[in-house]
């Protein structure tokens, strides 16, 4: 049974719902599809599953992109409803007919929806009785295949593995015809294909790559025997290595300082150089500069993407430009949507989101009317370029600063957890948030909760030393929740600001290091999760965030589970152009990017550009 069936605007103006349902839905299924679905750009997904205490439904919509209205059709997930798409197209149609923008209320397309929802609903019965001699037709299809397979059919596999293994080499025939009289794609094969496609090749002055002949192989072979051995000679010829010279000892002293471990003096003093002073102003407060001005596209995308848009011929599409097409179809779309998918691609978005991204811009733009003067790729483009600006726009305050503030008037240190997975760089960037915190006059203590891994709490130590901050730590092999509940409570009585827990580095699949991970969530309950990850994965970075979230959601003791609330993303110096990292993160986890590490020192920590990550994602 259909539970209910909703008509609104883009803007959020509900224009008509089904009142003759009454059924009263558990949750909120239409609020969580517009904000984790419409606005997150996966629009082109076929079906939402809302789960809710007691509930589980299925949701279905259609867009209007002309009219600008939404179709939304909500049905418990058990039911299976086969009529809803049928529904949505109907009502999409008569509703679109009676549609007035100055209008907002629609009593009277009641009745509309009643006789609507008869008929879908008798076309999907009548589906049903059809089932039945459907199956029976595919079955004798299948009987009538089992007796093609009787003694002829064995006959002729038996004379198709004889031409295969003709030729004794390994080398089979790739293709042959099938049994309808239809090639399969290859090359057809028969008892005088071969003396047939060499003659046919003589004379047309063109090679049939499929079939090969033996006398010709035969001759090449003689011919080409000498210049084979010589090429064969000159190819064994190794070029000479590079042979390292030997280092003399105590010939030359040594310039270079080998031994970069800071010691302790002998009154017990730290020869740690305090570096944080001389590095600056941290990248954090400096606003990028970025240039507003677009670059002129490299002529049509359409054009150059796909050979079949060449097909329309240049004067169709001057004209489509100069009078406008009365509404986009899918097709019309696609050699634009292709084009930049591989462009998304080549940028190191993950190929599963560069996917549904235009998946999601066919949807929006399928129905519209081009206007006048206007190419179908600008079209896409700027649809593009809007979807990534709204998924990489954060959804909610990211200023650290101010929640730091709040939770210092309500006399509590603010908390930050890095996490993510191993030699990402957790210890050095939580090291330049310190420095960043304290430039704003943010009293920050640090929490060693890596102890599993070797050197970590020296690392740490060395970066509170030199930043000039205190650290809290109890060695190894401790539990990492009860370290980090200790440093809390010691935050406390210090008068710390905030808190910077470090964790160990784990793979996303080690499920001992998640559980632990998941016990120091949920026993401290930090203000907020950071994930750390790199700026080279392409696809990994998909697997790394939707496996954490989900392992933190599955290993969790409580209800509600706490995901990742922020991305820090590191070496983004060394990526150059290759910043699509960014985008697959924040649309696989809806978390946004808090920060970005762009070098080694604690300075090199800026804020994420939108428009400079967009321009070159396009470009």
């Amino acid at each position: 049974m259909l539970e209910q069936l909703l008509i609104f605007t883009r803007g959020g103006l509900i224009l008509w719902t089904c009142n003759e349902l009454g059924n009263a839905l558990k949750g909120s299924p239409i609020d969580t599809l517009i904000r984790f679905c419409l606005l997150e750009e996966r629009s082109g997904a076929a079906s939402y599953n809302y789960d809710a205490p007691g509930a589980a439904y299925t949701l279905k919509w259609t867009f209007h992109n002309e009219l600008g209205l939404v179709f939304v059709a909500v049905y418990q997930r058990i039911l299976h409803l086969l009529y809803v798409e049928d529904l949505l197209a109907m009502v999409k149609r008569q509703f679109s007919e009676i549609y007035d923008p100055k209008r907002t209320v629609y009593h009277d397309f009641d009745e509309t929806f009643r006789q609507l929802k008869m008929e879908a609903e008798a076309q999907a019965e009548d589906l049903k009785k059809a089932n039945p001699v459907g199956r029976a037709l595919v079955n004798s299809k299948k009987q009538g295949q089992g007796q093609k397979n009787g003694p002829e059919g064995r006959n002729k596999k038996k004379s198709e593995g004889a031409l295969k293994s003709d030729d004794g080499d390994g080398d089979n025939i790739k293709g042959h015809e099938t049994e309808n009289g239809h090639s399969n794609g290859h090359i057809v094969a028969s008892g005088e294909s071969n003396l047939d496609s060499s003659t046919n090749s003589k004379e047309n002055g063109s090679s049939n790559l499929g079939a090969f002949d033996v006398n010709r192989l035969q001759k090449l072979k003689v011919k080409g025997g000498k210049k084979t051995d010589t090429v064969t000679k000159a190819s064994k010829v190794e070029p000479k290595k590079k042979v390292k010279k030997n280092r003399v000892w105590g010939e030359s002293p040594e310039t270079t300082k080998l031994d970069y471990t800071d010691h302790v003096g002998e009154n017990g003093e730290s020869n740690i150089d305090v570096v944080a002073a001389d590095q600056g102003e941290s990248m954090m407060d400096k606003e990028e500069i970025f240039s507003s001005e677009s670059e002129e596209e490299d002529g049509d995308m359409e054009m150059n993407s796909k050979p079949d848009a060449k097909k329309k011929g240049w004067f169709s599409s001057m004209f489509q430009s100069i009078a406008g097409k009365a509404n986009l179809e899918k097709s019309d779309l696609e050699p634009a949507l292709k084009a930049l998918k591989d462009r998304l691609m080549t940028k190191n978005v993950a190929e599963e989101i560069a996917e549904k991204l235009c998946e999601s811009v066919a949807a929006s733009l399928e129905g519209k009317k081009l206007a006048s003067f206007t190419r179908i790729s600008s079209t896409v483009h700027v649809a593009m370029e809007e979807a990534i600006v709204r998924i990489l726009t954060p959804k909610r305050s990211i200023d650290i600063l101010r929640d730091v503030h709040a939770a210092k008037e309500q006399r509590k240190p603010y908390v930050v957890v890095f996490v993510g997975v191993n030699g990402v760089g957790k210890s050095t960037n939580l090291a330049k948030v310190a420095y960043w915190l304290l430039q704003h006059d943010v009293s920050v203590m640090m929490a060693a909760c890596d102890t599993f891994r070797s050197g970590a709490v020296e690392q740490l130590r060395t970066h509170a030393c030199r930043l000039q901050i205190p650290i809290f730590e109890k060695g190894y092999e401790k539990d990492p929740a009860v370290v980090a509940k200790e440093a809390i409570q010691e935050a406390s009585r210090n008068g710390s600001d905030v808190v910077l827990v470090d964790t160990a580095g784990r793979m996303q699949d080690n499920e001992p290091l998640m559980r632990a991970l998941s016990k120091l969530i949920y026993l401290n309950n930090p203000d907020l999760i950071l994930f750390v990850g790199e700026a080279l994965v392409g696809n990994d970075a998909v697997d790394q965030l939707s496996k954490f979230n989900q392992k933190l959601a599955d290993l969790s003791a409580c209800a509600n589970p706490r995901l990742i609330d922020g991305i820090l993303l590191t070496k983004f110096d060394t990526i150059d152009d290759k910043v699509g990292a960014a985008l697959s993160m924040v649309y696989i986890s809806g978390a946004p990017v808090m920060f970005v590490g762009c070098g080694q020192s604690y300075t090199d920590l800026k804020k994420l550009n939108v428009k400079s990550i967009v321009k070159t994602l396009l470009k």
